[in-house]
Parts: structure tokens; sequence; C-alpha cells
């Protein structure tokens, strides 16, 4: 919204012309810029209030205030911004009515479902007051069918060399200010050696960014980030950069490249990572504009980013600082290693105050987003936890810790999904054994865990697999803690599930200690709605109930706790009995499943033995072999002798 206070417009244009005044030399080549420069003055003798209401007959409308107040002490206005040579005054305002031919051009690139102010946006080349008189290209127009409660008309500024929308401001005096803050970027990024740009408004948005870097540290960063925006909009050295930091770690990674900071060997160990990960999401295979961002950077720092895209690529990347701080790290990323995110993010917080920056130019520690284990973990309260807390030698208040991400138990597997991804899953849960020894449990060859990727992308890698079997059910499986003594084998799309020839791994899993196996069919978008149970010890099976299609199979003495008659067949909701049912789970063996690290993290995978049996005499399966050609499919009958004790 305008401001409704009145602008001081004299001060303000006063200012704006001695800045460039001292920084010309005399060889602009524009009609009337040396007696500016001599006169300290970009503008015109004011327009008397007779002239003004002249120029209102004229174009048949009063004047919205701000441009009204800006004639009565200028008649026009010289260099406003880089591109606008020359602004104007009373005499020169007219209506464009189309004068261009851009109203038909916007007009053909309408969408049917235009919204209003993308119509109103093309009728201001028909309607609109167009101020530009002399320009680099650049249109100039206020609108005055778009008033505001002050009287106000925007102003809209298009070029067709810059391939974006016509931009807006909400008054002609917004405008202005925008226009000088336009100059003073153009000066600052100015590389041609002429005279160095400071004056007054540099030296305070210089002490400004200072201030703001020192709030960062201590943890105001919203008031940091304010300001940095501030002195980043004139264009001043070390705005950009450091608040880039800021909002990476909020997310907004749009346009953010630390403004050359990362080809900076002292800053590149935590900037240049944050860097190559964006890089790689939006590259797609395009390694070039790495190198365009990293201009300037020596041979040495280009191979050090090129392997670290390596590493990025291939989930290889560590993320390890020094001192204390990069000690914590470590512990962080054993936690996240096996699915405690809650924990390791208690970890890298409680360490925070003993970072420390690698230069003046430093916020917080931005490396670690790159990270496959500590990545995810980022959060957007975590990020704004992060942000609070003081840290490089700075002071301020501890925020107040977030909440964890990982609820207690098992109950939150029943909690809907809008991608269906938990309508089946199966877990196993051993006791006392590390999740590095699930393998030597559920396998028969005793297979190494493949290093930590996402379950869809471990999915993914599995699909390339060329040749499925009916009889064969070998299930892909995330590790990690499962809460105090407990490890867990988590799959997240199983087979449908065939209780004639499900086999239970409990047992074999239980070997010298306990083992619990769930297998969750209810909200299944296949087959009948099935859950199963089962409890072994000591590679023998204590108990087991199996529910499915309405109804219910037991073995052995099952606790009362779990009786499945507590959860099925007494109700049709399905998704209020699992949830039931996993609670009781949780409850009796004390366990936990991280939601965090299996929905958005990395674990730990390996593949299973077969959760079936093979088919026995006169059982029917398929195989299924795929090629560069059509799938091939073989049906089957188990031979005489087969089976599980055939063979």
């Amino acid at each position: 919204m305008t401001q409704t206070t009145t602008f001081d417009w004299r001060p303000f244009l006063l200012t704006w012309s001695g800045e460039w005044a001292d920084c010309q030399d005399g060889t602009s080549g524009l009609e009337g810029d040396e007696a500016a420069r001599q006169a300290r003055w970009l503008g015109f003798p004011p327009a008397s209030e007779e002239r003004i209401t002249a120029m209102e007959a004229r174009l048949g409308r009063r004047m919205p205030p701000s441009y009204r107040e800006f004639l009565a002490v200028s008649d026009g206005w010289r260099h406003a911004g880089g591109f606008l040579w020359l602004l104007a005054g009373t005499e020169e305002a007219r209506w464009h009515d189309n004068g261009s031919g851009l109203a038909d051009d916007f007009e053909d690139y309408l969408a049917e479902d235009a919204t209003p102010q993308e119509r109103k946006e093309v009728d201001i080349w028909r309607k609109g007051l167009q101020l530009d008189v002399e320009s680099d290209g650049l249109y100039v127009l206020m609108d005055p069918e778009d008033v505001d409660e002050h009287g106000e008309w925007p102003v809209y500024t298009w070029a067709g060399w810059r391939a974006a929308p016509p931009e807006r401001h909400a008054s002609f005096r917004e405008f202005m200010c925008e226009m000088h803050r336009e100059f003073h970027r153009l000066r600052a990024h100015d590389g041609d050696g002429g005279a160095e740009f400071v004056n007054d408004t540099t030296r305070e948005l210089d002490a400004l960014v200072e201030v703001a870097r020192l709030d960062a540290l201590r943890g105001d960063w919203e008031r940091a980030l304010r300001a940095l925006d501030e002195a980043k909009a004139y264009g001043r050295p070390r705005a950009t950069a450091l608040g880039d930091q800021i909002r990476r770690l909020l997310g907004r990674t749009y346009l953010v490249y630390y403004d050359g900071l990362a080809a900076d060997p002292r800053y590149a160990p935590e900037l240049l990572p944050p860097l190559v990960v964006e890089h790689v999401a939006h590259s797609y295979r395009d390694d070039s504009t790495l190198k365009f961002h990293l201009r300037g950077a020596d041979e040495e720092l280009l191979a050090r980013a090129y392997a670290t895209l390596d590493q990025v690529r291939t989930g290889t990347y560590r993320y390890a600082p020094a001192g204390p701080f990069g000690e914590a790290v470590g512990e962080a990323r054993e936690l996240a290693r096996w699915g405690d995110t809650d924990g390791a993010w208690r970890t890298l917080r409680n360490a925070l105050p003993l970072w420390e920056p690698l230069g003046p130019d430093h916020l917080a520690p931005l490396g670690w987003v790159a990270d496959p284990l500590l990545g995810p973990l980022l959060t957007p309260p975590r990020a704004e936890e992060l942000l609070s807390t003081p840290r490089g030698g700075q002071r301020g208040a501890a925020p107040s810790p977030t909440a964890g991400d990982d609820p207690e138990g098992l109950a939150w597997l029943a909690e809907p999904d809008p991608g269906n991804r938990r309508g089946s899953y199966r877990f196993v849960l051993v006791e006392g054994v590390e999740p590095a020894d699930l393998p030597g449990r559920l396998t028969d060859g005793g297979t190494a865990l493949k290093e930590p990727m996402t379950l869809w992308d471990a999915h993914r890698v599995r699909s390339d697999k060329r040749e499925f079997s009916s009889y064969d059910d070998k299930a892909l499986m995330a590790v990690g803690r499962a809460g105090p003594g407990w490890s867990f084998a988590f799959d997240a799309e199983p087979a449908p599930f065939n209780g004639q020839r499900f086999v239970s791994p409990a047992g074999a899993a239980s070997e010298g200690t306990r083992a619990v196996v769930v297998w969750s069919g209810l909200r299944a978008g296949h087959g009948r709605p099935s859950f199963h149970l089962s409890v072994a010890r000591d590679g023998v099976e204590e108990y087991a109930f199996t529910y499915e299609a309405g109804e219910i199979r037991t073995s052995g003495a099952i606790p009362d706790a779990l009786a499945p008659s507590r959860f099925f067949g007494r109700t049709k909701e399905d998704a209020a009995a699992e949830q039931a049912v996993l609670t009781a789970v949780a409850e009796e063996f004390g366990v936990r499943l991280p939601r965090h690290a299996l929905l958005h993290g990395r674990l730990h995978t390996f593949t299973t033995r077969s959760w079936t049996r093979p088919p026995v005499a006169g059982e029917t399966y398929a195989v299924m072999t795929l090629g560069w050609g059509p799938a091939l499919v073989a049906d089957g009958t188990a031979p005489e002798g087969t089976g599980p004790d055939g063979g």
C-alpha cells in the first residue's frame, strides 16, 4: 500500500543529483548533462500550480498526489535510473493511446483464462499516461483507471530487452525511489574504472550491512534479512551474499548464488556444496552453468567444484567441518544413518553455539544441506530454529526447541496419505541386534547393506530387474533403529498379501533373541484387506494371527493386549482397526518407526529372502522376463516332488 505521509521531494532529489554529479566524468554526451553536473541538479525549475492545472485541463484528469508534488519541485527529470534519460514534466506527459502498438501485441499473448490484473496490464497501453520522453527502449506509463484510496496511480515500466512482464510500482513516488535504487545498483557494479562511488547513502547502507551481519549471528535473522534486502536493492557489496545464506536455509533457493562468495577459497567449503545441490536439481546435466556461477574462481577451485558435483550426484558427499561443531556433525550423521533424525537434529542444534564462521561474510553452517544424510533434516521450523540460535561468538536469547518430527510408536503408519504410499507395508523388528546385522538374519547369503538412499530411489534401482516370478517375493527393506534395544527392516511397497503361501521371517530373524513381523494390507489398493502379526523367540514362532478377507487365523498363546478379536471382526473401519493394533504392538514391545527418515530421509537397504514358500505340486506360477521387445510371460506348473520339502 502507498504510504500516506507527505514525501519531502527536494532533499531526496538533491541527494540523488549530487550522487549522480560526483560519479560523472563530463563525457556522457547527452544534451544538458554537463550543465546538470555543474549545477548538481538533475531536475528543472518547479512547475507552478497554474502550470500543473493547465496540464490537468489538457489531459482531462487530476494528477495523482505524488506526481503533483514532484512537479511542484521539478518539472521533469533527467536520468531516472539507468535507462530513462528524460522523464516527462507538465508539457511532455501525454496519453499513450497504443502509440507503440503494444496493446495489440500483449493482447495476442493473453490466455482465455487471463486474470483481471493481466487484462488491466494490456489496457494500460491504450489508457495509460506516458511519462518516458527519451529512453533506451523503456516505456513508463501511469494507469489512471487504477486509483488507490490515496488517489495514487500505479506506474508500469517495460522494455522489450528485459524479456519480462511489465513491472508495477504502487505510485509515482515508489517508482522514483526504485529508479534511485536502480541508479545505485548500476553504479555499484560499474567496472569502467570511473570515479569511486562512495557517498553518504553508500556509507549508511554499508554500516547497515555490518549491523545486519551481527544481528544474524545473534539470532535476529528476520531483522537482519530486512536490512540486507534493503541494502541489496541499492546494490551494496556483501548484502546479497549474506542475505542468500539466510534465504538458502529458509528454502528460498531461487536465484541464490551467494554473489561470487562461493568462488572464494575461504568460503567454498560451506557455500560450494549448497550451490552444487541446486545445480544438480535444476541443471538437467548441463554443467556449464555451474562454471558461470563460479566465474572468477581459479582452476583448483573449479576442480573442487566438479569433484563435489560428482559426489552430490552419487550420494557420496560428506559434510565434515573442523572443530567441536564438526565432531557433533559426525555424531549427527551416525544417528541419521540409522533413522534417528530427531536425535541427529538435536545434536546439531546443541552444537550450534560452538560453530565458528570461516570469515566475516559467513553467517551459518550451510555445507550440511548437501550431505545426503543431514540435508533431509532441514525442515522449515528447524531452519528458523537454526537461524535464531546465537553462534559465531555472539550472544543472544536461545530459541525454544522445535518439536520432533517423529511421533512415538507405530500408529502414524495408519494416517491417511494422499499418495497412498502406505496403503500396504511390512516390517520386521529384532531385539538386541544392530541394524547392520539384519541381512544376516533375513537373507540366505548375508547380503551387505547398500549405501543410504531414499526409498523411492531404492525401488527405482530395483526396477532395473529383468525377471519376475509370481512365486518369488523378495522384499527390498530399509533398516534402522526402532527405539531402545530394537532394530527394524521396513518395506514400503510389498506385493499383495497371500495368506496361503506366506512364510513369516520372524523365526529365522529371532535366533538368539526375539523378532516381530507385521504386514498390513488393510488399505491396499489391490488384493483383499489383510493384517498379519507374528512373534518368535530363539528361532521358534511363539504366536501369530492373520486377518484376511474378514476371517481370523491364530496360533500360539497370543497376549490379551494383542488378541485379534480386539481389533478385527467387529468393524469395517479398517483404518481405525489398523491404528489400534499398531498402537498395541508398539506398547507391547516398546518400539517405534522413524517417520521422517522413512518418508524423507535416506537409509541403508538390502533385499531379503522370499516371504512366500515355493509352489507345491500342481500349483501354477508365472515368470515374466523383460527385454528390448515385448515382455515374455511363461506359465508353469510345479512338478511332483517340489515344494517346501522337495525344493
